[in-house]
């Protein structure tokens, strides 16, 4: 029988749904158990997690691996490990942790070297963060966003004159392996006016993230800096989460009304890692071995790059594409050109002939150079590029003897200035050339006899 002496306080029984609330676990945090490992996918059955989720696999001998849900079919969930999968055997607990990953983000983590999962590689101690945000980020509004009305000046004199960048443009930089990609974004990362730069070395060798580091970018560019590298050798997701931490650390300076410079090498390792993942789930195939999630995903990651809100910051971002085969028409190429603001096109042929940074300016284009430059600017570039073309179209003749001088005009004046616009578009990795000496030095070219 209950009496007003025996009964509960009142406010310990109005507290009672609520301690029921945080004593009792959440519906979907079941712990299950490893069914089944094929290839990086493992199964688990008797838990429910939702995608995107984190859940630690704890072995027999207690040793815990982390995984993230990336699929699921009936009562089973596709699980893919961010660790060494060493230790896993049938029966291992799965333990959903209810939670999703998160990225600590915060101008302490400037000079700082990170690996997919955030953590310290560069022995400098614990890391100095403000924050924790998601690593899918938020979609910003369209209209919402600032208009790209200025430039950005990148210290390359190629790109400053002929391809001028703007603040919170997406710009690709298209290129097959060893004709410099490494060092035009290391010159661009030492020399640009950004306040910040944010670089992705995402599933790169091992070697040229010390080397990057360490000779590319140096201790100078390293100061207002953050690099994050998840090589080749880490897993898939890791891969993946590496060029998410990196966009997600960029969003964050930008919020906070800086103007960031974003380089991630390469979108192309981005792409297949998701192709290794959503083919481990049996995703069908799409396009060459690339399932059609994968086309999906591109859009989401660059899109997050760019202006923000008015009177907020910047994201410019160069993606860095590899050409499997020198074949500028690879579906990943040819998806990306689609979504972003213009592309730099890196030719082999220009790098094997020493002429470094190996600029295809034929191929190359700026999309939001019009909004950026200034009439005069924008003439001028487009009589070097005429200048340049024309001479590229009759170089066999002209070097075979087979043109006769005074024939064309145009011919003559492009002959006459070959050498020096060779020179304009090449410049050496140590030296910056800034906005201002960018033009005037494309000025003084087109106006020499």
């Amino acid at each position: 029988m209950t009496t007003p002496f025996n009964r509960a306080p009142l406010w310990l029984e109005r507290l009672k749904p609520y301690r029921q609330r945080l004593t009792s676990p959440p519906a979907f945090i079941v712990e299950g158990k490893l069914t089944r490992m094929v290839g990086l996918t493992l199964e688990a059955e008797g838990c429910r997690a939702p995608i995107g989720s984190l859940c630690h696999l704890q072995t027999a001998s207690g040793k815990v691996i982390g995984a993230e849900v990336v699929g699921f079919s009936g009562k089973r969930l596709f699980l893919m490990p961010t660790g060494d999968t060493h230790g896993l055997e049938p029966g291992c607990k799965v333990i959903p942790l209810g939670k999703n990953s998160l990225a600590g983000v915060g101008f302490g983590l400037l000079g700082r070297v990170l690996n997919g999962a955030g953590q310290a590689l560069d022995g400098k101690g614990p890391l100095d963060t403000d924050t924790r945000v998601s690593l899918a980020g938020t979609p910003i509004n369209p209209l919402s966003r600032k208009p790209i009305r200025e430039s950005l000046d990148v210290g390359v004199r190629a790109i400053n004159a002929m391809l001028t960048v703007g603040r919170g443009q997406r710009m690709g930089l298209f290129a097959g392996t060893g004709v410099g990609k490494s060092i035009l974004l290391g010159m661009m990362t030492k020399f640009t006016s950004a306040d910040i730069v944010v670089v992705g070395l995402i599933g790169e060798r091992g070697r040229e993230v010390n080397e990057f580091v360490l000779k590319i970018l140096g201790e100078d560019g390293l100061k207002r800096a953050v690099v994050v590298a998840s090589p080749a050798d880490d897993t898939p997701l890791m891969r993946v989460h590496g060029a998410l931490l990196a966009t997600s650390i960029a969003e964050y300076f930008r919020d906070q009304g800086v103007n960031v410079l974003l380089l991630m090498d390469s979108l192309t390792r981005y792409a297949q890692a998701y192709r290794e993942i959503a083919l481990a789930i049996d995703e069908p195939p799409a396009t060459k071995g690339y399932p059609p999630s994968v086309f999906a995903k591109l859009p989401q990651l660059v899109e997050r790059a760019g202006n923000g809100d008015q009177g907020g910051g910047s994201i410019t971002a160069f993606y860095t594409v590899l050409a499997e085969g020198d074949d500028t028409n690879d579906p990943i190429a040819d998806a990306a050109r689609g979504v972003l603001d213009g592309h730099v096109v890196l030719s082999r042929a220009l790098a094997e002939s020493g002429h470094y940074p190996a600029i295809d300016i034929e191929a190359s284009i700026s999309r939001v150079m019009p909004d950026v430059a200034e009439g005069e600017h924008m003439a001028q570039a487009r009589e070097l590029r005429r200048l340049y073309s024309t001479y590229q179209q009759n170089k066999d003749l002209i070097s075979v003897g087979a043109y006769r001088p005074g024939a064309d005009p145009r011919i003559d004046k492009a002959i006459a200035k070959q050498p020096a616009i060779e020179a304009f578009l090449q410049q050496d990795m140590d030296e910056a050339v800034d906005m201002g000496r960018s033009l005037e030095q494309l000025n003084a070219l087109l106006a020499s006899a």
